[in-house]
């Protein structure tokens, strides 16, 4: 195993939080493998790479030595996880929640070492405790404790409902750590209510609390909003290989360097290097070409990351697509009218231009021609728009 300050150094890489260090560190310099967990509810079939940065981390400590679980919340995804909400969260059927825990064991192990991995499901002992085992869970919390937590008090506070079953969502995420003895939980910074709970509970039964260890929420292309296949500005890991190349060439250099920091398996010092060369006169577009491959590689393997980089150059560099542009940002609302934005951006003069260009199949979109005049460009995305050979603009839809 590594020194205790060879993992911290590796630990605290990317990590938001960690409570309480010097109990890590303790933990660490007993020189034991920790257990170290991570819970994902099945909510969604696919994976996407704001997923993947927890996951990740599970990678670095499974590197260092430690027994690493990934547990799948198939009780708790029926429940339905509260954070960040302002309504009552519609709860998954058993049977939604099996299918989409199949395809993320699928998954997981592109990133994961499958010989290395325990998979456990929650339902395991909350079936076990019971109705009965339920309550006196619950008598271990108390009300005021829950309205603590920021959503439920704002919810509490406007009038907005709060269901009796969301209050015991954080209950059996805690219980989780209890049954498994964790001695690390990681979780994302909007989970650190249920993280601490967790370590609240097994106080109650007797065990040494865990660490816990948050993780910054990933940004989606858009570089403002969390990645979300609902707002439509994410890289999922199932994406094919020239649809991920484009999606990581279309996030802006900025963030580059944080997708670098949590995406990427290359040392930091590496990374801090290339950002350097950056600052010194290098294209950060070749970056950005170095991070896309590595994602593709993972995901897919080697050959695909190289032939996604050369279709990627045919569509835009063979296509004259300039290295600067004028970049917008621009309002949508629930979406944006595409003959809005191209006038908007500068690229046509009017709508009825907009139209017109359309009909003659001299608009792109990150190199693939538009026929829809009516289409209407989602809030989240971040493209290259094009009409005729020498109008171009990158725009963000927010």
């Amino acid at each position: 195993m590594a020194s205790v300050a060879e993992s911290m150094e590796l630990i605290r890489r990317g990590a938001d939080e960690i409570l309480l260090e010097e109990s890590l560190i303790k933990k660490l310099e007993r020189g034991k493998p920790l257990k170290v967990k991570a819970g994902f509810d099945p909510t969604a079939p696919d994976l996407h790479l704001g997923h993947t940065v927890l996951i990740n981390k599970l990678r670095q400590f499974q590197e260092l030595g430690h027994e690493v679980t990934f547990l799948i919340g198939d009780f708790t995804g029926m429940i339905g996880d509260p954070t960040g909400k302002n309504v009552t969260r519609k709860a998954l059927t058993r049977e939604e929640v099996l299918k989409n825990a199949e395809t993320y064991q699928e998954q997981i192990f592109k990133i994961l070492d499958r010989e290395k991995t325990v998979i456990r499901f929650n339902s395991e002992w909350m079936t076990e405790l019971g109705a009965a085992g339920l309550i006196q869970l619950a008598a271990k919390h108390t009300v005021a404790r829950m309205l603590e937590r920021d959503d439920f008090s704002k919810r509490y506070k406007s009038g907005q409902p709060i269901a009796i079953h969301e209050f015991l969502y954080p209950l059996v995420q805690g219980y989780d750590s209890v049954a498994l003895q964790a001695d690390v939980e990681l979780g994302g910074t909007d989970q650190k209510f249920n993280l601490l709970v967790g370590r609240q509970l097994q106080e109650v039964y007797g065990q040494e609390p865990q660490v816990v260890l948050t993780m910054p929420i990933l940004e989606g292309l858009d570089g403002v909003q969390k990645m979300s296949k609902s707002l439509n500005n994410y890289i999922g890991i199932a994406d094919q290989p020239d649809e991920m190349f484009g999606k990581v060439m279309s996030i802006s250099d900025d963030l580059m360097w944080r997708y670098y920091e949590l995406l990427s398996f290359r040392p930091m010092a590496e990374i801090d290097d290339l950002r350097k060369r950056v600052d010194e006169g290098m294209n950060p577009r070749d970056a950005k070409i170095m991070l896309a491959e590595e994602l593709i590689e993972r995901f897919h393997d080697k050959s695909a990351a190289a032939s996604a980089h050369e279709n990627f150059v045919a569509r835009f560099r063979q296509g004259a697509m300039p290295d600067d542009m004028p970049e917008y940002s621009l309002g949508g609302g629930d979406g944006m009218p595409i003959a809005n934005l191209l006038k908007e951006a500068g690229l046509v003069s009017s709508t009825s231009e907009a139209f017109r260009m359309i009909k003659q199949g001299a608009v792109k979109i990150d190199g693939e021609k538009v026929d829809d005049r009516n289409l209407v460009v989602p809030v989240g995305t971040n493209q290259v728009y094009q009409v005729g050979k020498r109008r171009f603009a990158r725009v963000s839809v927010t």
